[in-house]
């Protein structure tokens, strides 16, 4: 991972270990609050420091956080979602994989503050290899004090535990997950109530992201204005994004909110590799709509990227170069969404499974030039219908390619082949 902001120490040799972890500032924030501060102080930094949510929806966290009944009677729960499955992101895994201690220090503090004493840490199924990597972390942390009857000897109880999910993408949903942790079918409940009032085991539960939750430990250490210094006023501070496709560097790359899609990809990634352009950029994992090439200067945020009829989501920077075929990649994308619905209701259902066939007779040079407009027809009646956001993931990428690159979509249909392919034959053409 690169960037030096709030996760400069992650490749840290040993950092996996306790030792290290501490010897690096870590459970100092943990030590600061416990015993001086109160969970309405701890939830008014986060606040006041303006985090928003890094799994996808961006809302903020402490809001969030304040939503937890205070006379509630029953147990409250804090959830991780280590889920991660959404295509094109692979931000957490590298978290959680190179500093899983920082991931329990926050889990201890947001339950701190929302009065929880019972945590749970939601991985999918392929993170076995994580979760054997958290127990460790986790036991290394109990036998330090710093979790069980009194964390950090203060009095304060709180338990960790680690889920394993069976592989559903659409687990990444928090109340699909919560069905899944209580041992039930992942599929999403009816909202409301919010998870913050009824959730895990009918108790209020806040559900937190892995970046989110690890963001915690240095805003409460070093304060609000601290983590205010970068991004910008209604998107301060600094994001993961996970850059695939063909740059010369991809991986994860932490910058400041508000940092241009031009830099992270020209100057950071090094631009497209020899021989490509670029064509197109997902800025937020496959679910978000894609924009051209055109857009490159647009900042990273969630506001710019609003502005543009798009969204930050996940962070999962999919590049897309010139030799791309933009209905193949649709098509991918598609078959995706329509293997991964819960089959709950009938938008998703049977529209994801509709649009791939359309895709399917486009492909094969079946097409009709009316398919191109029911493809937007179909993804307008899933978007905003359907049970959960799952509907909307699948229909916000053709809306969006349907936005900008309609011509290769009619290309297709007039000449039965890409226009990718013609390109590469005009180019084989002139090289010979």
């Amino acid at each position: 991972m690169r960037g030096p902001l709030l996760f400069k120490d992650i490749d840290t040799p040993g950092l996996k270990g306790i030792a290290r972890y501490r010897e690096l500032g870590g459970y100092e924030a943990l030590a600061q609050t416990m015993g001086h501060s109160t969970p309405e102080a701890c939830i008014d930094v986060v606040k006041a420091s303006g985090l928003r949510g890094r799994g996808g929806a961006g809302f903020p966290t402490g809001l969030k956080w304040s939503f937890v009944p205070k006379q509630s009677p029953k147990p409250r729960y804090i959830v991780c979602n280590a889920d991660e499955s959404e295509p094109g992101t692979f931000k957490d895994r590298e978290l959680m994989e190179k500093n899983p201690h920082l991931l329990i220090e926050g889990m201890i503090l947001a339950g701190y503050a929302i009065g929880s004493h019972v945590g749970y840490i939601y991985l999918r199924g392929e993170f076995e290899y994580i979760q054997r990597i958290l127990d460790a972390a986790i036991a290394e942390a109990r036998q330090a004090g710093l979790l069980g009857d009194s964390v950090f000897g203060s009095g304060y109880a709180f338990e960790l535990h680690t889920h394993l999910g069976a592989g559903a993408y659409i687990c990444g949903e928090e109340t699909a997950l919560l069905s899944s942790l209580e041992g039930y079918r992942g599929q999403p409940r009816l909202k409301p109530p919010f998870p913050a009032v009824e959730g895990l085991y009918a108790c209020p539960t806040v559900v937190n992201n892995v970046e989110t939750l690890m963001a915690v430990p240095p805003i409460l250490k070093h304060g609000a204005a601290w983590y205010r210094q970068w991004g910008n006023e209604k998107s301060p501070g600094t994001k993961v994004f996970s850059v695939s496709g063909p740059v010369k560097r991809p991986g994860n790359y932490e910058v400041a909110l508000g940092t241009s899609m031009k830099v992270l990809i020209d100057d950071l990634c090094g631009g497209m590799r020899d021989g490509l352009e670029l064509k197109a950029i997902i800025p937020g994992g496959s679910s978000v709509p894609m924009l051209p090439a055109s857009d490159l200067d647009t900042p990273l945020d969630y506001e710019s990227m609003n502005a543009k009829g798009t969204f930050l989501g996940s962070g999962g920077v999919i590049v897309i170069d010139d030799q791309t075929c933009i209905v193949d990649a649709l098509y991918n994308i598609t078959r995706f969404y329509a293997h991964e619905s819960c089959g709950k209701c009938t938008p998703c259902r049977e529209g994801t499974f509709w649009l791939s066939e359309i895709f399917e007779r486009l492909l094969s040079g079946k097409g009709r030039m009316e398919d191109i407009d029911l493809l937007g027809d179909i993804a307008d009646n899933i978007l905003g219908k359907s049970f959960c956001a799952l509907g909307d993931a699948a229909a916000m990428p053709i809306q969006g390619a349907l936005k900008h690159f309609r011509h290769e979509f009619e290309h297709l249909v007039t000449h039965q082949r890409s226009l990718v392919n013609r390109r590469k034959a005009e180019l084989a053409e002139v090289r010979a």
